[in-house]
């Protein structure tokens, strides 16, 4: 709902597609930072514990913008500050929940790739709830009044964690605390040492970049073509509903494809709808569109996940996701700022026909990456008969 809300008020309020991009590299600067610094927390406060608090205090952030709102007035500068400490606080909590996943799946017996699917489809279908039910409420009571629902979102996740997940013993080869920098660090040299997550990174950090401008064009892109936030909202819909099928594809039949095939064509998948929205289709045409883009974004993330969880030794884990999770975001608030201010001086559909050739052309060079083929596990050797 947050994704709607907050870069829709803005240009709503202010006119400006740039603004609107400085709150996108708001919500992303502060997530970089975050996840990087955080990493070495998380490991030692826990992955559980670290979920709660963040989630707490993140709540506590989104619910000041429309109490502030509703007694003195925002300003659009508060707006940034508060939109900078939500995403500041969001962040350790979000690499808490990743880091937290392989023990449960551990605990329960699912098989990764199934795990991560469901985990994918959970995430993508929160897009395809709230999307459409914020661009809904934002047209009839108001995008500041979405914030307080946003707002219950983190409490509820809040609860949920600290009542439904088991409290979990430390890793046995986890080492002592030592000193902080120290620990974060080991974070960074893994990354760096590690040929395919680093190759992994450095093609996220670019597709990243790129995609960054998403949270300004697509608002500019509804405003532009259908008038209103509703189109908006039922966009990011059936983006998320794609994108939901996609995720629960690769849970139930993700296993049996090669891993290194399926990240690389979903990648190829996503950069086409960036060519054909640069027309300004139809409603219908968009949502065709918007479809096939959810579709193979679903797979991405569950590839990526299944890949890191079964490389990354448990007791680094916070700090290895922080790095790399820290190191993808990287370009985002640049992008974002970039993005805006390309479709104030050249229009939405110029920047994205622009992204859409740069996003082809980098996927293209991923087929051609023998480094992404360590994606697939080497086979089991075949038992020899007696």
């Amino acid at each position: 709902m947050g994704f709607v809300a907050i870069p829709w008020y803005v240009l709503a309020t202010t006119g400006s597609a740039s603004l609107t991009g400085v709150v996108a590299a708001l919500t992303f600067a502060p997530t970089v930072l975050a996840t990087f610094f955080g990493g070495a927390i998380v490991d030692r406060l826990g992955f559980r514990r670290t979920s709660v608090m963040a989630d707490v205090a993140s709540g506590v952030t989104v619910a000041a913008i429309p109490l502030v709102h509703a007694t003195v007035g925002i300003e659009l500068w508060e707006l940034f500050v508060l939109v900078f400490l939500g995403a500041l606080f969001d962040a350790p909590g979000a690499t808490a929940r990743r880091s937290l996943l392989p023990d449960l799946v551990a605990i329960s017996g699912t098989r990764l790739e199934r795990a991560t699917g469901i985990n994918g489809a959970i995430q993508r279908g929160s897009l395809l709830i709230g999307a459409p039910i914020a661009g809904l409420l934002v047209a009839t009571i108001g995008a500041t009044n979405v914030l307080w629902l946003n707002a219950a979102s983190f409490a509820v996740s809040a609860f949920l964690v600290w009542r439904l997940v088991p409290v979990l013993s430390a890793h046995p080869d986890t080492p002592e605390p030592g000193r902080y920098f120290s620990e974060l660090m080991t974070g960074v040299r893994y990354v760096a040492r590690d040929p395919l997550i680093r190759m992994v990174v450095l093609i996220v950090f670019t597709t990243n970049f790129l995609d960054a401008p998403f949270p300004v064009i697509f608002p500019a892109f509804a405003m532009e073509a259908f008038g209103s936030a509703v189109y908006l909202g039922v966009m990011l819909g059936v983006f998320g509903g794609a994108a939901l099928l996609g995720s629960l594809a690769y849970s139930a039949v993700g296993h049996r494809f090669s891993r290194r095939s399926t990240f690389v064509f979903s990648f190829l998948l996503a950069a086409l709808p960036y060519l054909a929205l640069a027309l300004l289709p139809s409603l219908p045409v968009t949502l065709v569109l918007m479809a096939v883009w959810g579709l193979a974004s679903g797979p991405l993330n569950p590839v990526l996940q299944t890949v890191a969880y079964e490389r990354i030794p448990a007791h680094m884990r916070g700090r290895v996701l922080g790095a790399t999770i820290a190191g993808a975001y990287l370009a985002i608030p640049a992008g974002a700022v970039l993005g805006g201010l390309a479709v104030e001086h050249f229009g939405v559909a110029a920047t994205l026909f622009g992204i859409g050739v740069c996003y082809l052309a980098v996927t293209l060079a991923g087929v051609f990456n023998p480094t992404l083929r360590q994606m697939d596990p080497e086979p089991k050797p075949e038992p020899v008969a007696a």
